[in-house]
């Protein structure tokens, strides 16, 4: 029986990987045997078309430390690590991927930081062996545009190899591709943070799950999380400035009506436009509070959603 209370537990999503999650085990195993300290190994099978379920299960009979979360259906990487978050009952909680390119032997080195008293530490591929079109540069763009928004200063926000506090990535949501931005949700919390070298392997077996479409969903995660960012706390001050910038509009709207009423230059049709927009405005300035509202009740009373559902 494993203890309630662990030291490390290691997060691993998994799609498609029946070639690789024997190898990622034994390596993730040999390297935390040499810590002397309780962990576990928590993989979640997002979903995989293969026979990796099935390796996963012939592993978990040999070793009781491997917990194996499956989803329905293909939610994502997200999901999966959140999924993964939520199982976690180590005190420090290690992310990474599980195609082999993360490589195990960096876990001891990402924990001594996290022993040095910061909350998240994040692995910076510096010598990455991935196609340079496909992946380099759209990483590359990706990471200037995230560090600019977030202003969490890394030179490598899409490395999953990722190490954090039990009770910061506890706090943390996830959905889309948000696991991208964890530093920067980390930051909300006021989290510590710093990046260290980790090495990056080339693919052996199977296939990439990225393609270019992931970018353009990359960058609409990333319009939001700019909004998250800048008005969880308090989005009614948001919504507060669109409605005074409606009514602000409908207010001179009003006086240039006015204006051509009273120099009796009879355009009915013009007056009748104007009189109609500044109704428009009003209205649109009462939504925008209204909404306003309803998002601070949301950020203050919203129970945490699951944006994925686990096969028993």
């Amino acid at each position: 029986m494993l203890e309630n209370k662990l030291n490390i537990s290691i997060v691993v999503p998994i799609y498609n990987e029946e070639e690789n999650v024997a190898l990622l085990h034994s390596a993730i195993s040999e390297v935390m045997r040499g810590l002397n300290q309780s962990y576990e190994i928590i993989m979640v099978d997002d979903g995989s078309q293969d026979g990796t379920l099935t390796q996963l299960r012939r592993i978990q009979k040999t070793d009781p430390r491997l917990r194996i979360i499956k989803f329905r259906g293909n939610f994502g990487q997200s999901a999966a690590m959140a999924a993964g978050f939520e199982a976690a009952r180590g005190e420090f909680v290690v992310a990474m991927d599980g195609d082999l390119q993360n490589d195990p032997k960096d876990i001891p080195m990402l924990l001594r930081k996290l022993e040095e008293g910061f909350d998240v530490v994040s692995g910076w591929r510096k010598n990455r062996k991935d196609k340079l079109v496909l992946r380099k540069i759209p990483s590359k763009i990706a990471n200037r545009l995230i560090c600019s928004i977030t202003g969490v200063r890394l030179h490598d926000t899409g490395c999953s190899l990722k190490a954090f506090r039990r009770e910061v990535i506890k706090r943390i949501r996830l959905y889309g591709e948000l696991h991208r931005f964890i530093p920067a949700l980390a930051k909300l919390e006021g989290a510590r943070i710093t990046e260290v070298v980790v090495n990056h392997h080339p693919r052996k077996f199977g296939k990439s799950k990225y393609n270019i479409t992931r970018t353009f969903r990359v960058l609409m995660d990333l319009t939001s999380l700019n909004l998250f960012l800048k008005h969880l706390r308090n989005p009614v001050r948001f919504f507060g400035s669109l409605a005074l910038i409606a009514l602000m509009i409908a207010f001179f709207t009003t006086i240039w009506a006015a204006r051509i009423w009273m120099e009796n230059n009879f355009e009915t049709a013009t007056i009748n436009i104007l009189i109609t927009l500044v109704f428009l405005l009003v209205f649109t300035a009462f939504q925008f509070v209204f909404i306003g509202l309803l998002a601070s009740l949301i950020v203050h009373t919203g129970k945490k959603k699951l944006f994925y559902l686990i096969e028993s």
